[in-house]
């Protein structure tokens, strides 16, 4: 038993030689010949090696790298060119740059180097095609890890680079997945006191929102999908807490959220089903200064 505690304790080991190979890998980003491989390992392993975001960031040459792998394609942006084997490479750049995103060492040396607006240009497509889907959802998940963190710096940077549009983009040509996480994001920003004052500050900026989240509402009667609808009625009750937006909804919020139109899809979930019973209280009586109409509350009807 005299030499048991001599060496590192097997838990110990494994956790050095873990990180003794993300170490390699993160090396091999920064030579051409190998980086595609790394760039492969490194985004399926992202989840187990701890600290990847700091050994990322503080190593050299490291995010130039990935800004080079971002940067190359985009001449196959337009016209929409991307291949399947480019598609797939980048989006492991980006998966990379997302763990950056997400931790709280590297978050805002993220944002003050303006890293998000190498993504833009991938928010922007319009090709509907799987490479460029993938690209579009990708960069998305990138933009929420910064979002899912509560932070005013985070919003207002991303209201000051013009994320809205993008999200509103996305939120009206992409695929269900994508569609619900730009909604998520627009979500969050609105739940910031600076973002709901930023998108209800002039009619433009609500209508264009609005008619955005009314269009979704009309597409989700004919293929319904909870997740989606869940952020819709969130971001649908955090406007109705601006009074004038909550005016305006008193004239536009979709009749198909009032009608029980949803009331199957929301059959589950039943603090959606809150969520939009006090919208409905919002909108009719908030705003009219009367009592929610007891026709107009799906709560009452089948539930």
């Amino acid at each position: 038993m005299a030499g048991s505690s001599s060496g590192p304790a097997p838990g110990q080991a494994a956790k050095d030689k873990k990180m003794a190979s993300a170490e390699q890998l993160v090396l091999e980003l920064c030579d051409p010949e190998l980086r595609e491989n790394a760039l492969l390992e490194l985004s399926k392993k992202r989840e187990i090696f701890q600290d990847l975001a700091p050994l990322l960031w503080h190593s050299f040459g490291t995010i130039a790298a990935l800004l080079q792998e971002i940067i190359s394609i985009y001449p196959s942006l337009s016209p929409p060119t991307l291949s399947p084997g480019a598609s797939n490479r980048v989006c492991n750049a980006l998966a990379l740059l997302q763990c950056v995103a997400s931790h709280p060492e590297t978050r805002i040396l993220f944002l003050n180097a303006h890293i998000p607006l190498y993504l833009y240009p991938f928010l922007n497509t319009t090709s509907k095609t799987r490479p460029f889907e993938y690209l579009r959802l990708t960069s998305l998940g990138v933009i929420g890890a910064l979002v899912k963190v509560d932070d005013t710096e985070v919003i207002s940077f991303l209201l000051q680079t013009e994320i809205i549009p993008l999200c509103l983009r996305t939120m009206e040509m992409g695929s269900e997945l994508s569609k619900t996480v730009a909604t998520f994001i627009v979500q969050k920003i609105l739940l910031d006191d600076v973002g709901l004052r930023y998108i209800c500050a002039t009619a433009e900026r609500f209508f264009a929102v609005g008619s955005v989240l009314a269009n979704m509402v009309v597409s989700l009667a004919d293929q319904p999908s909870t997740r989606l609808l869940k952020h819709i009625i969130r971001c649908y009750l955090r406007l109705s807490d601006n009074p004038r937006a909550c005016a305006a909804l008193q004239s536009c919020l979709p009749d198909m959220l009032k009608d029980g139109t949803f009331n199957n899809c929301l059959r589950d979930d039943p603090a959606t089903r809150r969520w939009l019973q006090q919208l409905l209280h919002n909108v009719t009586g908030g705003g009219m200064g009367g009592a929610p109409q007891p026709g107009m509350d799906p709560m009452n009807m089948g539930m």
